[in-house]
């Protein structure tokens, strides 16, 4: 009997490592999409700097969290012998793999709304600062119970914050992060003449699609595999995913009169959305919660472009990810009550607090963080560098030498 156990054990310890192994690499798959739709929307002169942005952010970002940030939210660190890190079939290291992906989503998050004026090293620092000290500060808050600020919302309001796959710990926060240093920089040049929009349109729709696509499929990853063990997969995430993604997508070409750009964003949107409660919904209110996020997206993004001259968010990421973020957090406190057909055991008071903290924390961190960045040493490009564009200023070669 103790060895039929102890092969059970070691079959579940292995399973569960490769479950999350599996999730891992799909979440970093999606990086390549983060790099795609970035590539897709800036203007030709900025497509090598903007896939050079996202690999080595993710490479900053690594370091940055294996050796501070990870300690800083779970209290574990690697300072150990290999054999220690080895027990279990190596599931604690692969748990840092997988969770290290959704801190690296941050910078990347980040990239899309500065893009086409930003420098490069100093980015850099500031990406590292962010994922060691400002991301793991309320990844720890929400998912590691640290400060006892979840035992005080279940103490008060009888739930903790909920937020399954990210909503707010990632997204939002990556957006709200990155309002701050989309102000900090600035609009680029030429983007506004006598207090007016001049479109700066996408330089390649294929690519642009390729990221939504590369992204969405990874997404599954995301929010399925954040069970972290095979016994908690859950099909409800999976097919809630796929019904906000559905929605978002829906709604954005209506609104957005089919332009591609909206569309291609849409789903993305719905999927930012439902992370938060893609375990607790029923699908029909994940559609919903998708849809709303698809229209959200669309209207803020118009409105922040025509109506914010001194605000050039180039991808669309607060909206996207900042307030999408936040109406994720909200939505699971109310589609997720059994009242709309979810499964309770959640309280929206508790999402609104928990939704706002994430949204302070994020707001302080990137002012604090990207100011500290301009006043030592600058974060934009001269203006001459920026008219050549980032690729040929930063990178010496553009996307395509031949031409």
């Amino acid at each position: 009997m103790n060895n039929i156990s102890a092969a059970i054990t070691t079959l579940s310890q292995s399973t569960d490592t490769l479950f999350l192994l599996l999730g891992a690499a799909m979440v970093l798959a999606m990086h390549a999409g983060f790099a795609f739709l970035e590539v897709g929307t800036v203007r030709h002169k900025n497509q090598v700097n903007a896939l050079v942005k996202i690999i080595t952010d993710f490479g900053v970002s690594t370091v940055a969290y294996f050796f501070i940030g990870y300690q800083i939210a779970y209290g574990e660190n690697f300072f150990v012998p290999a054999s220690e890190l080895a027990q279990n079939h190596g599931y604690s290291l692969v748990k840092f793999f997988f969770l290290l992906t959704f801190a690296a989503a941050i910078p990347a998050i980040v990239s899309g709304g500065i893009a086409e004026r930003a420098r490069f090293y100093p980015v850099l620092i500031a990406s590292a600062l962010i994922v060691a000290l400002v991301y793991p500060l309320f990844e720890g808050i929400v998912w590691n119970n640290n400060f006892g600020f979840q035992q005080w919302l279940i103490d008060h309001y009888g739930f903790a914050f909920h937020d399954f796959a990210g909503s707010v710990v990632v997204h939002a926060v990556g957006g709200w992060i990155a309002f701050g240093a989309i102000v900090l920089l600035g609009t680029r040049k030429g983007r506004y003449r006598d207090g007016r929009v001049v479109a700066f349109a996408p330089s390649n729709i294929p690519f642009l699609a390729l990221g939504a696509w590369v992204l969405a499929v990874g997404w599954f990853g995301f929010n399925v595999m954040s069970a972290q063990t095979i016994t908690g997969i859950s099909g409800l995430v999976a097919v809630n995913s796929l019904m906000a993604m559905v929605g978002g997508t829906l709604t954005a070409m209506v609104i957005g009169r089919k332009d591609p750009g909206f569309i291609h964003n849409g789903p993305l949107a719905g999927l930012v959305a439902v992370c938060a409660g893609s375990d607790l919904m029923h699908p029909i209110a994940a559609l919903l919660v998708g849809g709303m996020a698809g229209i959200l997206f669309v209207l803020v993004f118009t409105t922040a472009q025509n109506r914010f001259p001194k605000f050039d968010d180039v991808l669309g990421v607060w909206p996207l990810h900042g307030l999408c973020g936040a109406w994720g957090g909200l939505a699971a406190g109310i589609f997720g009550q059994e009242t709309f057909g979810g499964l309770g055991g959640i309280s929206f008071i508790a999402q609104l607090l928990g939704t706002l903290a994430g949204i302070a924390i994020a707001l302080l961190g990137g002012f604090i963080i990207y100011g500290m960045v301009k006043a030592f040493i600058g974060l934009r490009l001269t203006q001459e560098e920026e008219f050549n564009g980032a690729d040929l200023s930063i990178h010496y070669i553009s996307a395509n030498p031949e031409e």
